[in-house]
């Protein structure tokens, strides 16, 4: 087991686990807000482990909305997460069976946005720096919605505190992260566009996957990017 890589790991996870920790507080006083006891909000982090599809389907449970309505919602909001496994995939190709498992199971916004990072800069995925990256932020949430749900009367609305906003402001530091990538401009226009109409059509939580699968179409017809060698071959 590579020491450095876990080290690396748990630096990185403990910044994301910090600035992940206002959507727990968050998702802990929603849950009790509508009727959840402290045990099964720590319980719905624990095993769910998806934030914004926790609170939407918290949310879709204060409605009374028929069960197979919530999951249903709860997959077209995670819907991404079928793409960020495929994209993944061939950099833990030497993951065991039940390494790729549990690795799956952490599989969540930041986790994927810093291992295609890691991958980009020449540095190996192992599954030592995946677990250190993700438990760490993993933990994190967990206490802290049990937190929240704690301490959730206290917050009252909130609203007031404007916490309900960080939410897609922290998603869209994640989008950001990627501006550099070939094709970003036009991949993200046609996902914002795609997402806006969805959302004004269809409505929510639709939108989301509506989106993604506009960002997708996109980047499917764009060509692929050159190599530096391709196109001196070209040049000459």
């Amino acid at each position: 087991m590579n020491r450095r890589d876990i080290i690396d790991g748990l630096k990185g996870g403990a910044v994301i686990a910090l600035s992940t920790t206002p959507f727990a507080v968050l998702f802990g006083a929603v849950a009790v807000d509508n009727g959840l006891s402290i045990v099964e909000a720590g319980l719905m982090s624990a095993t769910i482990y998806a934030g914004a599809s926790q609170l939407v389907g918290i949310e879709l449970f204060g409605q009374q909305v028929a069960p197979w309505l919530i999951v249903l919602s709860i997959f077209a909001v995670n819907f991404r997460h079928v793409l960020y496994s495929a994209a993944i995939a061939r950099h833990i190709r030497g993951y065991s069976f039940w390494q790729k498992a549990v690795a799956f199971f952490f599989l969540i916004d930041p986790q994927f946005a810093e291992s295609i990072r890691r991958a980009e800069t020449g540095k190996p995925v192992s599954f030592a720096w995946y677990m250190a990256f993700g438990l760490i932020i993993y933990v994190s949430w967990l206490l802290f919605s049990v937190l929240g749900a704690w301490f959730g009367s206290m917050l009252g609305d909130p609203k007031v505190w404007a916490i309900d906003v960080l939410l897609p402001i922290y998603f869209l530091g994640l989008v950001i992260g990627f501006r550099r990538k070939p094709g970003f401009y036009p991949v993200v226009a046609a996902s914002m566009v795609g997402s806006m109409a969805g959302f004004h059509l269809v409505g929510s939580p639709w939108h989301v996957s509506i989106g993604a699968i506009c960002g997708v179409a996109v980047a499917a017809l764009l060509p692929l990017p050159q190599k530096p060698d391709q196109s001196a071959e070209v040049t000459h």
